[in-house]
């Protein structure tokens, strides 16, 4: 399996955690070792850009995939291959949803990386049984993947003095609205 990690941000945070991640949860949803995933970390405006684009949603969201091949979870006998596709993670979102769940950032950002992961496989929570499944499956990897880990120290942070990109992109846009942009 490959899993590619581009980080387009300021935050320092080690993309082999990800990798390690991304792979391992390929693995328990019997995905082929031959399959290829992309994370890529981005600041607010660029997940804004692709929201409005490909959601019609305005603002920055945490997490946004982009299905390639469109495999489904394997099973003993069949392991899908090809080309998983893209996930895309905003850090300032999600240490805005971190504070608020009360856990690290670096957390959070590997849920949502496991979130990226079941939708790219099909997995979905328009319904509230679609999200008891989704939601309960990706607490389970996640959980697992931490006892798994327990001695890995998972940390993501920001340079001293950087600046909120967050904060700036509010501003940006809350006056463009103000101004009827």
């Amino acid at each position: 399996m490959s899993v590619e990690v581009a980080n387009e941000t300021q935050w320092q945070l080690d993309p082999k955690i990800f990798s390690e991640l991304g792979i391992w949860v390929m693995h328990q949803m019997r995905v082929s070792t031959q399959s290829e995933l992309t994370i890529t970390f981005v600041d607010p405006e660029p997940i804004a850009e692709l929201h409005e684009r490909w959601m019609n949603l305005q603002g920055p969201t945490d997490v946004m995939s982009f299905p390639m091949d469109e495999l489904r979870p394997g099973d003993d006998r069949n392991e899908p291959e090809g080309m998983l596709g893209d996930i895309v993670i905003c850090p300032w979102v999600a240490q805005q949803q971190a504070a608020a769940a009360g856990h690290s950032t670096m957390e959070e950002m590997m849920l949502l990386t496991i979130h990226g992961v079941l939708h790219l496989l099909g997995y979905d929570h328009h319904t509230k049984e679609q999200e008891r499944q989704m939601f309960g499956l990706q607490r389970q990897l996640l959980l697992t993947f931490f006892a798994l880990h327990r001695s890995t120290p998972w940390v993501a942070q920001l340079p001293e003095g950087s600046v909120n990109e967050l904060e700036v992109y509010e501003r940006k846009h809350g006056a463009d609205r103000q101004l009827g942009h």
